[in-house]
Formats: C-alpha cells, structure tokens, sequence
C-alpha cells in the first residue's frame, strides 16, 4: 500500500508541474536590459546571468554579410538553450561610402533584434574584421582601406597576413593614428560615428544587451617586431630542451610552412614553457594596449554614452592576447573620472593549432595556461568576463574532449560565453550537446558558488547562496524526460519547482522557487 502511495504521489507531483508548465508557457518570461555588479551579469529581476551562446556571423559579402534563415534559426538558438548571440556587423556594409550610414543593412538588423526578442536571446552586436578589411578578408569598407599601395602577403593559414602582409600592417597603423579619409574626416572618426549610430538606434532594445567594440584588434606595424619577440622565447626555448642552437634563418623557416610549425608546438605544451615564450612581448603589448587601444575605447565610449546609457560596452584585448599575453587596456572612463560601470571584458581564447590541420590535437597544457591568464584579468578589472570566442572546431573530426575541457574551464570561471561559431549542421557535431548543448543556470537568484557538467559521473552540479529575492532560478535541461521522475532531482534545501518544455521539443527549463541559504541541485546529464 506505501508502494502504491507513493507512486501516485510522485504521478500526482509531475501533472501538477506539468500544469505550472502550461501556464507559464502562456505567459512567458519576457526579456529586459542585462547590466552589471562587480564580475557578474545581472538582469532586471538582480538575478546573476550565465551568458551562454554562440558565435553568428556571415562572412558572405554578396548578400550583405546577412544569413536568410535567421527567423527559424533564432527560434532553434532558442530551443538549444542558448541565452545569447555573439551577432557580426560589417562596417563595410554599414558605411558604404564615407559618411552614408546603409539605412537597408539596418533595417534588416532591426528584424534580427525583433526576433532575438520574441525568442528571449541577448545579442551582443560585434563589429567584425578579419585582415582589416574587405580588400584582405573582411570589416573595413575599401575607402577606409589607407594601405598605402604596399604588397598584400598570405600564408598557409589565414590569419598569417597580420604577420606577413605590410599592406594589413598599414592599414591598422593608419586606422590608429586617426589618418584622414577621402572627405577629410579621420578614420577613426568615421568608425565611431558609425558606433554612435548603431548605439542610437538601438538605445531602447532590451535584446540587445551591449556593443563589442572591434573583433580582435591588431597592432599594426609594430606587430612584426612583436612576432620577432615570440621567435627570439622560441629559440631560447628550443636550446633549453634541445640542446641545439637554432639560427634566425632556422627559426624562421620553421615558422614559414604549417607542418614544420607544428613540429614546434610540440616543444611548446607545457604551460610554463609557453609563458616563458608568450611573456617576451609583454611590453610591446602593454605599449599598444595602455595607449592606442585605451584611446580608442575612451573615445568609443564617450560617443556612444551621448545615446546610450543602458548598453554594456564589450572590450576585447589585442590579436596577441589570444595567447595568453596578459591584456592592459584602461576601462574607459565617465566624465567624474570614474571606470564606466557597463564595461565587460570579452577575450578570445584559441591554442596555436586552430586552422590547422591539427586542430584536433589540441595542447591542453596551453589552453589552461591562456584560459587562467584570462580569467585573472577580468578578476583583476573587476567586470564581468565574457569569452567571445573559442573553439573553431569546424574541420570535422573528433572534438568532444578538448571541447569538454575547454567548458569546464570556463564553468569553473563563472564566465560567459560564445563559441566560435554557427553554421549548419553543428548540432550534429560530436561535441554540441556536451559543450554548448549543456545544462547551466541561466538566471541564479543569489550569487552562483559554482556549476559544473561532470560527464564520467553522469552529474550536473549547482550550488548557489540565494538571496532575499523573491525571484526563480532557472536552468537549462537539455532534456527534460530525464526528469520525469522527480525523485531524481536531488535539491537541497527542498523548495517547490516547475518544469517548462521549450515548445515542442525534448528540451525546457527547470524552474526552481527560493528557500534562502545555501543550496545544491545535482540532476543526471546523459544517458
């Protein structure tokens, strides 16, 4: 008769979180303006937000760097559990002509945050560029492009050019130094404006949840000499372990085709050898960083703060901090003198061997080198940390472990983040539902101790301290059958909860009412 009993209790507790469900569903959750509290993201509930998400930008030019299947692909975002999109703009197609904003290419932005809303995603607006501009890669508009006639120079992998190519270089330096354009007006100056614009138009859009500044800037010039630095660490290293003195002409053919490249790598796994190496252009970078890129970021500030005062500011380190070079750009300042309080830090992080034919044997000793140094800067800055990129494991192939790795060093930060990046098919990838398809808390009423997807024991684990709130903690549950006997939700203190399907899939939240304290949810991952 117990038997009995407390079987249909448990039936009875399921139809009744099934009946929550529905209600709910009617009336859904509706997005609002995310701000800032120390490191942490905040909504307008002051619930701590996990940002979570993933790269979308096109880098077709012939339809306008614009993707046609965004209205059902915001909806699918949606239903993978993603909170956030990292949404690519192009200067090139916003500024066509200097000084004429592309009113169309807005328009149709202006769908992508309508839809961004009516599916609950943030998007942070990215102005991106690779190699500068279109006439190397992409970003900058061919009138912007002051390359001064010098030689564009590639190599085996894209990204070569910044190193190789005096027209990339010159291009960065000239953009830097404010150089004017064909109107008279500075390059710099027309950038910002276009900054000024986009911030203006979207100052009332609770979807958008901030602006990141410029994609992986680079130094220009004084790159070169920068990389020179990095083979100097490399051949000090090489002696080190080796034995045998290189010469520059060595080094320098080592560097020059991708499979003697990655010979090098190998030598440069273990953590303290790569900082030794990454550490000799610590100066240069601090140089640019402390001046140049501070300048800008102040100068991109204090025009968009004349429209906009409820948008986060995303500030990216340099192309070299990629590598773990400990990033020191100044968060830009209000007009007291004070650090801008929405200001988040948002680096990339990609070990030596993305876009690379062995992109799969990533270095873990790398990784969790570059990953901490990080981490520790935006501890250090006091802002929220976002990695806007990573990943980039687009090759095919067998991903999931460095993929696993990788997120759980970033659950273990408490940081956000945006895989690099969306196309079609990932979600057919070995590691979309261990890494970017997980369980995380989207909304944490109190402050988030720690959470972590422990796939060789089968566990999600949670542990906030919940505040005096009167707000839902929610959770994203891949795959809410699992939950149907709830005698496998293990939450301590007990408090009542709902469970909510994302339309008609497997997948919805867990919905979780307060008890104040400290409390651990543990749930099963995989089956």
């Amino acid at each position: 008769m117990m038997h009995i009993n407390c079987k249909l209790k448990r039936l009875f507790l399921f139809a009744v979180l099934a009946i929550t469900a529905s209600c709910q569903i009617n009336k859904p959750e509706k997005i609002g303006f995310l701000s800032t509290d120390g490191t942490s993201f905040i909504d307008n509930q002051g619930r701590t937000v996990i940002l979570n998400g993933l790269n979308h930008v096109t880098k077709v030019p012939e339809n306008s760097f614009l993707y046609d299947g965004d209205k059902e692909l915001f909806r699918q975002f949606k239903e993978w559990g993603f909170n956030c999109i990292r949404y690519g703009l192009y200067w090139d197609v916003l500024e066509p002509e200097p000084g004429k904003i592309n009113e169309g290419y807005l328009k149709e932005v202006d769908k992508r945050v309508k839809w961004a809303e009516e599916n609950n995603l943030w998007l942070i607006l990215d102005m991106h560029q690779d190699l500068y501009g279109r006439k190397f890669g992409n970003g900058a508009p061919l009138w912007a492009t002051l390359d001064e006639g010098l030689p564009h120079v590639k190599g085996d992998v894209w990204s070569d050019a910044y190193i190789m190519s005096p027209a990339v270089q010159k291009s960065f330096d000239n953009f830097w130094s404010n150089k004017p354009a064909e109107d008279g007006v500075g390059l710099q100056d027309h950038y910002i404006n276009a900054w000024k614009t986009v911030a203006a138009r979207y100052a009332n859009a609770p979807s958008v949840v901030g602006f990141d500044i410029m994609n992986e800037p680079f130094m220009g010039t004084s790159g070169l000499p920068a990389f020179q630095k990095l083979l100097e660490g490399f051949a000090e290293v090489h002696a080190s372990l080796t034995g045998e003195i290189l010469t520059e002409e060595a080094i320098i053919s080592m560097w020059n085709t991708e499979d003697s490249r990655l010979e090098a790598y190998a030598l440069l796994n273990d953590g303290k050898v790569f900082s030794h190496v990454v550490s000799k252009i610590s100066p240069l970078v601090d140089e640019f960083e402390q001046g140049a890129l501070s300048d800008f970021y102040q100068r991109v500030r204090d025009a968009i703060r004349e429209v906009n005062t409820k948008h986060i500011l995303f500030l990216e380190h340099n192309f070299f901090c990629n590598l773990g070079v400990p990033s020191r750009f100044c968060i830009p300042k209000d007009k007291e003198g004070r650090n801008d309080p929405l200001c988040a830090y948002a680096p990339h992080g990609y070990d030596l061997v993305t876009d690379s034919k062995a992109s799969m044997s990533q270095g873990y000793g790398r990784l969790d080198f570059l990953f901490r140094s990080m981490f520790k800067r935006g501890d250090e800055l006091q802002i929220p940390t976002l990695v806007g990129e990573w990943g980039a494991f687009y090759m095919g192939g067998d991903y999931k472990e460095p993929a696993i790795h990788i997120i759980n060093q970033i659950e273990k930060s408490k940081a956000g983040q945006t895989y690099w990046a969306f196309w079609e098919g990932i979600d057919t990838q070995d590691y979309f539902k261990y890494a970017l398809g997980r369980y995380y808390p989207m909304a944490i009423n109190g402050k988030l101790l720690d959470y972590y997807n422990d796939y060789q024991s089968n566990k999600f684990s949670f542990r906030w301290n919940e505040g005096d709130k009167n707000a839902l903690t929610r959770i994203y549950v891949p795959n809410i059958s699992m939950l149907k006997d709830t005698e496998r939700i293990s939450l301590n203190p007990s408090s009542s909860f709902s469970i909510i399907p994302i339309g008609k899939t497997n997948a919805g939240y867990l919905e979780i009412q307060p008890a104040g304290g400290e409390r651990l949810l543990t749930l099963p991952v995989i089956e």
